[in-house]
């Protein structure tokens, strides 16, 4: 008969070997910290501080700037059927909305963003949903 804390032992292993097989396939997301950031000195000029698309140079652009507070994004960059994903947001940001049909205005960060920071502009967006 096995004894529980053999038993124990052995959940815990097959714990661990499960975490260390799909660790390297999980996605983590962005620092929405960092990601405030770097919105702010990129991004709130025309979506505004708060992600309302009120930012001064956005209350001149036709059609205004994306409100962020909403949630509700346009585009389904990546094809898969749902607009307003991670790789959505990613692709937009890193190529510019015109790319996708989008205002042209909405310039691509991609040259100047690292991936790492595109991430944690994502998260931040994202956190503006209210």
């Amino acid at each position: 008969m096995i004894s529980s804390s053999r038993i124990r032992s052995f959940s815990f292993a097959a714990l661990i070997a499960t975490v260390l097989v799909l660790a390297p396939m999980t996605s983590f997301a962005g620092d929405a910290a960092n990601g405030k950031a770097l919105y702010s000195a990129n991004c709130s000029s025309c979506h505004g501080e708060s992600g309302k698309g009120d930012g001064p140079v956005g209350a001149v652009l036709q059609p205004p700037p994306r409100d962020f507070s909403v949630g509700d994004f346009k585009f389904d960059a990546d094809g898969d059927g749902t607009p307003g994903t991670d790789a959505d947001l990613t692709a937009v940001i890193s190529k510019g909305a015109a790319e996708f049909g989008g205002n042209q205005m909405m310039a691509p960060w991609g040259g100047i963003l690292s991936d790492s920071d595109t991430a944690d502009v994502v998260a931040y967006v994202r956190s503006l949903k209210e």
